[in-house]
């Protein structure tokens, strides 16, 4: 969509001048010759930049100036005059516009201010609506649970925001621990500030310092620019460090150093820089026996523990799985086009009676699926994925003894493959974590994968955790 220009000028040749110069460049230009028809068209606030005569014939352009942005604040106005002074100029650029240019004016320049305007004000228009939906995002009232135990998390965030304490987030995978670190953010003093999230899980560990503590030119292999890391991007807000767990030893230390003196040394340099930041990390790791084994440090474990926040598992709080499955019901429906299913009392049943090892990601997973593939307005049985309804028969006590007996070791290989394939669930595939549930050692684990004939691919797709927004 082309830009829209407003120019406001009584001299019928500058206008004729601009207007040539700016369609050619693609703006779409409309003029006004009058104060008063130029501040009438400004207030439809249909445009991204107003050129504004300082001297015109029925009232003063800083007049202008004043009342457009006394309802419409930070409108982008470059100001413009033959008898323009220094004085003038400063005065203009303090009631709030953006550049001053003096007739007779060079082509180029003025393109190059008009070009310049509209790109910082569509910065600026972006980076508020990016707060906006942050804002929305992370409102406590969107982490979802009336279980005494998100009672005690409600009160948690709101005691824990409004301090610089460090905060240490705790839970399974697919609990929202991100949600929470948003919403302390977004509650907090810093909340206009930068919300800068690092997963150290998916930034590749040769990458993860300079993606952290930045660059100078020439760094290292591959470092053809200077590049800002993440620590300097979050200046002045909250740096999240989610899955804290996975940084290897050496990042470890230098991140510690950085919590300690706010300040650090980027890649190639000797020069500090200096940092005013919130940390917040969350792990699904138990660090404390981390740290027992050697991989984790234990003066950073303690520098990040100063406010901690332990996220209870789906299975804690089942309580809370209707008002999530009536949340997510919502949710898709509306993105769906569909009317809002009645969960039959046989499907809130089933639903309650699993472990949901994929916690709240998992069950929206499901009830999107749900709400995609109904051809009714019930959310019955048939709607649900078959490892739910079935998965009591591996261990359930109701399980009954078939008068022609079975194979002690068929049921047994049974509850392997399913403990393993719900391990591997709720770890998000990562085999070092699923032994580390099923108190195996990874080799162990990966010998019965390879006998049982189970991989990473060949889970069922229900059961799979998806890359969602999150809930809790």
């Amino acid at each position: 969509m082309k830009k829209q220009v407003l120019i406001v000028d009584d001299e019928r040749v500058i206008i004729d001048v601009l207007t040539k110069l700016l369609t050619n460049e693609g703006y779409e230009v409309t003029s006004k010759n009058t104060a008063t028809d130029g501040l009438k068209e400004a207030l439809t606030g249909n445009y991204d930049l107003l050129i504004l005569d300082i001297m015109l014939p029925d009232k003063n352009g800083l007049n202008v100036l004043e009342e457009i942005n006394s309802v419409i604040p930070d409108f982008p106005v470059i100001m413009m005059t033959a008898f323009g002074s220094v004085e003038t100029a400063v005065k203009a650029m303090k009631m709030g516009a953006q550049e001053y240019v003096m007739k007779p004016f060079n082509n180029d320049e003025v393109l190059l201010q008009v070009k310049k305007v509209i790109e910082h004000h569509q910065l600026k228009k972006d980076y508020t609506n990016l707060l906006k939906e942050r804002e929305i995002r992370f409102r406590i009232e969107h982490i979802i649970g009336k279980s005494s135990i998100m009672e005690d998390i409600f009160k948690m965030i709101k005691l824990a925001a409004p301090s610089k304490s460090t905060v240490l987030i705790q839970g399974e995978s697919g609990t929202g621990k991100e949600l929470i670190a948003g919403a302390i953010h977004s509650n907090s003093t810093r909340s206009d500030k930068p919300f800068i999230t690092v997963n150290t899980s998916t930034i590749p560990r040769d990458l993860l310092e300079a993606t952290l503590f930045g660059h100078t030119k020439g760094a290292f292999t591959g470092a053809v620019a200077s590049r800002k890391g993440l620590l300097e991007a979050a200046d002045t807000g909250t740096i999240f460090f989610d899955e804290i767990g996975n940084i290897t030893p050496e990042i470890q230390a230098k991140l510690l150093r950085a919590i300690q003196e706010r300040s650090f040394i980027p890649l190639g340099t000797t020069s500090e820089v200096q940092v005013d930041l919130r940390i917040i990390a969350a792990t699904n790791l138990d660090l404390e026996k981390a740290m027992k084994e050697g991989e984790f440090r234990e003066d950073l474990f303690y520098r990040l523990n100063v406010i901690n926040i332990k996220v209870p598992p789906l299975r804690e709080r089942i309580d809370d799985l209707e008002l999530l499955v009536d949340h997510f019901l919502k949710k898709y429906s509306a993105e769906n086009n569909k009317e809002i299913l009645v969960v039959t009392p046989q499907a809130m049943k089933t639903l309650k009676e699993y472990h949901w090892p994929g916690n709240v990601r998992e069950v929206e997973n499901i009830i999107e699926r749900a709400t995609v593939l109904a051809t009714t307005s019930k959310l019955d049985i048939d709607l649900i994925p078959d490892h739910i309804k079935h998965h009591k028969r591996v261990y359930s006590p109701s399980f009954i003894f078939p008068k022609s007996g079975l194979s002690l070791k068929e049921e047994i290989e049974k509850m392997e493959i399913y403990l393993i394939k719900e391990s591997l669930r709720a770890s998000g595939g990562v085999q070092k974590e699923a032994a580390k549930m099923l108190s195996l050692k990874p080799t162990t684990l990966h010998e019965m994968m390879r006998r049982l004939n189970i991989s990473g691919n060949n889970l069922n797709d229900e059961g799979e955790e998806g890359t969602k927004e999150e809930t809790i």
